[in-house]
C-alpha cells in the first residue's frame, strides 16, 4: 500500500454505507439513551417521515443493530432498542455529536 493511502476493507464500506443514509445515525443516537417506542423516535426527529422510519428500523433489524421487543401487557406495546452490536456503534456517535456541537453551530 502506498503511503496516505487508505485501505477499505469491505465491512468498513459496508459499515459507512449503512451508517451514511439518511437518518439511521439519528435513530441510533436517539436509541442509545435507552429503549423508545416507534412514536417517540418519530417525535425525536420530526423531520423523519413515517414510512422512512419503519424501512430504516427494518434495516437496522436485519443487521442486528436495533431489537423489536414486544411487551405483553394490556394494551400491548412495542419498543426498539439497541443491541449490544448497535450500543458499540452507538457509543462512536457520542464523540460525533460533541464535534457537531463545537464545529457545526449555525451562522
Amino acid at each position: 500500500m502506498m503511503e496516505g493511502q487508505v485501505d477499505l476493507c469491505p465491512e468498513v464500506e459496508k459499515t459507512f454505507e449503512l451508517i451514511g443514509k439518511r437518518w439511521t445515525g439519528l435513530i441510533i443516537y436517539v436509541l442509545s439513551s435507552g429503549p423508545k417506542r416507534f412514536s417517540e423516535i418519530n417525535s425525536l426527529i420530526p423531520d423523519l417521515s413515517k414510512r422512512v422510519l419503519t424501512e430504516r428500523m427494518k434495516e437496522l433489524e436485519e443487521h442486528g443493530i436495533v431489537l423489536r421487543q414486544v411487551i405483553p401487557e394490556r394494551p400491548i406495546r412495542t419498543v426498539y432498542l439497541l443491541t449490544k452490536k448497535g450500543s458499540e456503534l452507538g457509543k462512536i456517535l457520542g464523540p460525533i455529536s460533541q464535534w457537531a456541537s463545537c464545529w457545526m453551530k449555525e451562522k
